[in-house]
């Protein structure tokens, strides 16, 4: 079979693409031939700091993928060949509070991924695909679909009514955004791109802000809360917008930070002031990740995807992702 690894060279000509024997499930596993993987700002940064990461030998990237069930091991019971699936983006996550345990079987960093024609999963490492979804939209949900429903619903408490708070237009602010207009949650979304802008007010966002013409939007977005703040903010810009958000929540609100995207450094004294809750988001588990699909389809939500691009041209969609002009998600088809 065809995979990518991440193997010596700098940036992205670390990737390269290799021939692998197709590997065989074990017990309680399930051969899957992936149809399609999404790519996230985390396996761009992978690929370009593997050893900063602790990846020493060659590694294959992405956790995102979606495909159909090949073969399954021995014991198996919740799947058969032929089954439309998508995988967790931690094996070892079922329920319950994270773990290092459950850290280190992430997909794409301490363990393979899912960039090859085929990937053995744990049984419990894999969901059914809702059934609305191509393969290519099914690949975008296991790491920004799911943290997206973590950081708005399950840790952000944001009910219809709430008023949340998303920066920028990638892939887990986009999801952010789909799933406060179907849960009846204010959404208030920046950019520094009016046309991007212009879409999120398509897809339902109530207000909206270009943060380099308006680079003091925290105050902006206390004037369209009536100086009240929102309740919950997305933060995906890391410490260099983190203290702006804090600014911008209300008091005893939540900011739900998954993103390193910016650089600078942050003062705690308004998070004690204002009781902020600050919490880290590392996607969620398996239960979780049910409970998301549950409401995809009731909603019938269809990811956002910017482009796809095809297997044998795959270092493309890092380059996409490097630039920062996409919408949504970057897709990778396979063969």
């Amino acid at each position: 079979m065809k995979a990518y690894v991440i193997a010596e060279g700098q940036g992205l000509d670390a990737l390269q693409l290799r021939d692998r024997d197709v590997p065989k499930p074990g017990p309680g596993e399930i051969l899957v031939r992936m149809k399609a993987s999404s790519i996230n700002y985390r396996d761009f940064l992978t690929i370009n700091h593997a050893a900063a990461r602790g990846i020493t030998e060659e590694r294959i990237p992405n956790s995102d993928g979606a495909g159909i069930v090949e073969e399954v091991g021995a014991d198996v019971t919740s799947y058969k060949s032929g089954d439309r699936v998508v995988g967790c983006f931690f094996q070892d996550w079922v329920s319950g509070p994270i773990t290092p345990k459950t850290m280190a079987s992430a997909l794409g960093g301490p363990i393979d991924g899912v960039l090859a024609e085929y990937v053995v999963f744990k049984e419990n490492g894999l969901l059914p695909m809702p059934g609305h979804l191509s393969f290519e939209e099914a690949s975008t949900l296991p790491c920004a679909a799911l943290t997206a429903w973590n950081c708005l619903i399950e840790q952000g408490n944001a009910t219809a009514g709430s008023t949340a708070l998303l920066l920028g237009t990638g892939g887990v602010s986009v999801f952010s955004l789909q799933l406060a207009k179907a849960c009846g949650i204010r959404a208030i979304v920046t950019s520094s791109s009016d046309e991007k802008l212009a879409r999120v007010s398509e897809m339902g966002a109530s207000e909206v802000i270009n943060y380099q013409t308006t680079p003091d939007w925290e105050l902006k977005v206390q004037e369209l809360t009536g100086g009240r703040g929102v309740d919950v903010v997305v933060e995906v810009g890391g410490a260099g917008t983190l203290a702006k958000s804090v600014e911008a929540v209300r008091v005893g609100g939540t900011i739900s930070l998954v993103g390193v995207l910016t650089g600078g450094k942050i003062d705690p004294t308004s998070i004690m002031r204002k009781s902020v809750r600050l919490q880290g988001i590392y996607v969620g588990p398996q239960v979780m990740f049910s409970k998301l699909n549950a409401a995809l389809v009731q909603n019938k939500i269809h990811p956002v995807i910017d482009e796809v691009i095809a297997f044998d041209d795959a270092r493309k969609a890092y380059e996409l992702m490097q630039s920062g002009a996409h919408f949504g998600k970057i897709v990778i088809a396979m063969p």
